[in-house]
């Protein structure tokens, strides 16, 4: 028989090596929260979700307006708009406090946003590591959005000029919440 300790260590590396095995999944990710604590993707487990990186001076920042009439239309139906401000390209205020009170009284975001993030690069954080990992993708501009299904895998990567009305966008996002 195997002496308690023993045995411990090897249920131990049994389970390192099993949780090595799994698949990593969206709802593993979050970030800091714009208002404090913690935006964890767990939360939205079995929800489609649209993730963009966002910066507030940019000559794509009015799309700010369509992602939250997306967010608003499509909630009911399982789709979550998650906005993640980045610095990465030099358009971004400088911290979450001015970001959130700029989202909210120039566009009326509602959605939930995470704090000022790295989307690319060395420095990414988890969530856009994985992606990059996954898909060979990384944001090249702002206003870049990935699109996870409801199983948590990535079901798409769109460009800045992809919005959020727009039929390429809205055909992939129709087709995930079609699968609930």
């Amino acid at each position: 028989m195997i002496e308690p300790t023993r045995r411990m260590v090897l249920v131990a590396a049994m389970g390192v090596a099993m949780a090595a095995n799994k698949e990593a999944l969206a709802w593993d990710f979050g970030f800091p929260s714009i208002d404090e604590g913690r935006l964890d993707f767990t939360a939205f487990k079995g929800r489609v979700l649209l993730v963009a990186n966002t910066a507030s001076f940019c000559g794509y920042t009015y799309q700010y307006e369509g992602l939250e009439k997306l967010h608003k239309a499509a909630v009911p139906r399982g789709l979550t708009v998650i906005g993640v401000p980045s610095q990465d390209f030099n358009q971004e205020s400088a911290d979450d406090k001015t970001v959130k009170t700029f989202c909210e009284t120039t566009f009326g975001v509602e959605f939930p946003m995470a704090g000022i993030a790295h989307v690319r690069g060395a420095e990414a954080a988890p969530f856009y590591a994985w992606v990059r990992e996954q898909t060979h993708w990384e944001p090249n501009w702002n206003f870049n959005k990935v699109l996870i299904g409801r199983d948590g895998r990535i079901a798409g990567t769109f460009g800045s000029g992809d919005e959020p009305q727009g039929a390429k966008l809205s055909q992939a996002i129709e087709g995930e919440l079609a699968k609930g």
